[in-house]
């Protein structure tokens, strides 16, 4: 299972494939990621974020998975600045859901004023901010997802995207839905999920505002799994929950999960991070 990771690293980048540790200096929590690059013959398209970080005496956890599509640079910038466009943020000691969302759109608008330089591509995200390891924000445009494990009970935090779902939203903003070609409905016919960042050339179609949730980590939490849909594509999120609470390793977790989504033949880039908040 170890053969297909390549390096260890803590916060992120590009590469076909990584894993990396790490765990908080204040309690239990501990996190571990793997990104693994899919069949398609384009280069590596997700990127993440997992670290621990203080600020104003507070310790923030700050795990993300970015996936791109048409092109790394979305991806790659949202993992650079989404995080301290945030945190930066005036509002966020006191009202951190409301911060989230502005960034989420300042960040985009951010994006499609650099498309010369960062191109036509885009990329979903999946956010967490962990607060002192007690208070957890999950925010997400697209699908990518994260999910609860609850007393071994999968609980699906994000909602994923889908022009299906949000084809009202689509079709009021002058564009369509169409399953051609393949059988997969798309925006257009050309982006398979309704919200995203950057994607210049349909974003009149498209929203890039998150979906928020909010959860208090308590004695019945066990971990939270943030991931692309490579992995989503092809297990349930209790299958998920499932394999990750086999062990009490974060990072041999992910790494199980990244490998039963190739063994069950995703063809997309595989991207997982697993957060266990007690051991």
């Amino acid at each position: 299972m170890d053969n297909f990771c390549c390096f260890n690293s803590q916060v992120g980048g590009r590469s076909s494939c990584s894993s990396g540790k790490g765990k908080s200096h204040q309690g239990p929590v501990k996190y571990g990621f793997s990104l693994v690059k899919g069949k398609a013959n384009h280069p590596m398209e997700d990127y993440h974020v997992a670290k621990f970080v203080h600020e104003q005496g507070h310790e923030l956890g700050l795990f993300a998975i970015y996936d791109g599509h048409l092109g790394d640079s979305v991806p790659a910038y949202l993992q650079k600045h989404l995080f301290p466009n945030i945190l930066k943020d005036e509002e966020f000691w006191t009202d951190p859901s409301r911060s989230i969302s502005k960034a989420y759109e300042r960040t985009d608008q951010a994006i499609l004023s650099h498309s010369p330089d960062l191109g036509r591509g885009g990329s979903t995200a999946v956010t967490a901010i962990l607060l002192n390891g007690r208070k957890l924000w999950i925010a997400n445009v697209g699908d990518s997802r994260g999910v609860l494990s609850k007393r071994g009970q999968a609980i699906q935090m994000t909602t994923d995207h889908e022009p299906n779902t949000e084809r009202g939203s689509i079709e009021n903003r002058g564009g369509f839905v169409s399953n051609m070609p393949g059988d997969v409905a798309r925006v257009n016919g050309q982006l398979a999920v309704s919200r995203a960042f950057g994607d210049k050339n349909l974003k009149s179609h498209l929203r890039s505002d998150p979906d928020i949730q909010y959860a208090d980590i308590n004695l019945d939490t066990d971990f939270l799994i943030l991931a692309s849909d490579g992995l989503w594509k092809v297990m349930a999120n209790q299958e998920a929950v499932d394999i990750a609470k086999k062990t009490k390793d974060p990072h041999k977790a992910a790494k199980q999960l990244a490998a039963e989504a190739l063994k069950r033949e995703s063809k997309d880039d595989i991207s997982c991070i697993v957060v266990r908040f007690k051991q």
